[in-house]
Order: C-alpha cells, then sequence, then structure tokens
C-alpha cells in the first residue's frame, strides 16, 4: 500500500508540473477560433476575425486592438477589460456579450447587435455605433465622449452616469432609456425622440444640442437657444 500511495503522490506531482510549465499559458493563444475558445490576456491585435464563431469565448483583458471582427458571432462572449481600440466589429453579432470596462476607443460597432450587453464603465471615445442594436443594454457610467450613436435602437438602456458629451443620438430609439446623471454636454439630439427617455432633467436638456423637432418628456422644455450651431 506504501508504495502505490508513494506512486500516486508522484504521478499527482507529475501532473501539476505539466500543468504549471512554462509554455501551458500560452498554448490556449494558439487554439483556433472556435466556439468557448479561451483566449484570456492572449495578444490577439490586428487578426482577421471576420465571420468567426466565437460564440461563449472567453475575452478577458485580450488585446484585440485594430482586429477586423466584421460579423464575428460573439453572443454571450466575456470581454472584460479587453483592448479592441480602433477593431472593426461592424455587423457582430455581440448579444448578451459582457464588455464591462472594455477599452474601444474608435472602434467600428455599427449595425452591430448588442441587445442586453454589460459595458459599464466602457471606455467608448469616439465608437460607431451607427445603427447598432443596443436594446436593454447596460451602458452605466460608459465614456461615450464624441460616440456616434445616430439611428442606433437604445430603448430600454441603461445610460446612467455616462459620460455623452458630444455624442451623437440624432435619429437613435430612445424609448425607456434611463438617462439619469448622464452628462449631454452639447449632445447631438436635433430631431430626436426623447419624450420617452427616464431620469431626464432640465438641466441636461439646456445643455445638449437640440432643435424645433426634438421632443421632450412632459415637464421639460427646450431652452430659448440652443448651445450649437450648424
Amino acid at each position: 500500500m506504501t508504495f502505490r500511495r508513494s506512486l500516486l503522490c508522484l504521478l499527482s506531482g507529475l501532473l501539476v508540473l505539466l500543468l504549471l510549465a512554462p509554455g501551458s499559458a500560452e498554448a490556449k493563444c494558439s487554439d483556433p477560433p472556435r466556439p468557448g475558445v479561451d483566449w484570456s490576456k492572449c495578444d490577439k491585435n490586428k487578426k482577421m476575425l471576420r465571420g468567426d464563431n466565437l460564440r461563449g469565448g472567453r475575452f478577458e483583458k485580450t488585446d484585440l486592438s485594430a482586429s477586423d471582427l466584421s460579423g464575428a458571432r460573439l453572443s454571450g462572449a466575456v470581454l472584460v477589460r479587453a483592448n479592441l481600440m480602433r477593431s472593426i466589429l461592424r455587423r457582430a453579432n455581440l448579444e448578451e456579450a459582457d464588455l464591462a470596462n472594455v477599452q474601444a476607443g474608435r472602434a467600428s460597432f455599427e449595425a452591430a447587435v448588442l441587445v442586453r450587453a454589460v459595458l459599464t464603465k466602457a471606455e467608448l471615445p469616439r465608437a460607431d455605433f451607427t445603427r447598432a442594436d443596443l436594446t436593454g443594454a447596460n451602458l452605466s457610467k460608459a465614456d461615450l465622449e464624441r460616440a456616434v450613436l445616430a439611428d442606433a435602437t437604445l430603448d430600454g438602456a441603461k445610460l446612467s452616469y455616462a459620460d455623452l458629451a458630444r455624442a451623437d443620438l440624432r435619429g437613435a430609439a430612445l424609448a425607456g432609456a434611463d438617462v439619469t446623471g448622464a452628462y449631454l454636454y452639447l449632445t447631438r439630439i436635433e430631431g430626436s425622440d426623447l419624450s420617452g427617455v427616464l431620469g431626464l432633467t432640465q438641466w441636461q436638456v439646456d445643455v445638449a444640442c437640440g432643435d424645433g423637432d426634438t421632443k421632450l418628456p412632459e415637464g421639460l422644455s427646450r431652452p430659448p437657444d440652443w448651445p450649437c450651431g450648424d
């Protein structure tokens, strides 16, 4: 019994050493694109991943900057603290994906599906969400300064305490969107229907950029002069 026990202990130790051996952490980074792939902390800078099926994958702290993910399937994926700076995600499916604290300045999410996605505290300055579907998405405390959300669907989205300074919301659907505490300095809302927006205050309206076609919730009024000209 003593010999067998010693042998088992030896085999267990060897297994631990193999798991902790140098290169074991890098092996997953060479895995091919597939559903559920784990590329956490991997360097995937400037990769061509257009149309790849990456559903449910893990990309925590992964460098995907300047990569082409157009049309990629990323529903349910975890991209917490990932680097998506200047990445292309046009028409990508990110439904219910977790992008909390993601770095995605100047990234393109044009016509992407981000239904119920989590983007809390995401860094998204100058990101392009034109025609993107962000229904029910959580963008609380996100940095959306100068982001383009023109013609995007934001029905039921959470934008509380988000920085939307100089962002473009023209033509966006905002029914039931929560903008409590959001910073709307020079935010473009010309022609936008804000009548169903939640948490909007007169001060937010006064510092934004609307026009005669901007619709406001009951109890709020257009200022005598909007801050923005043409």
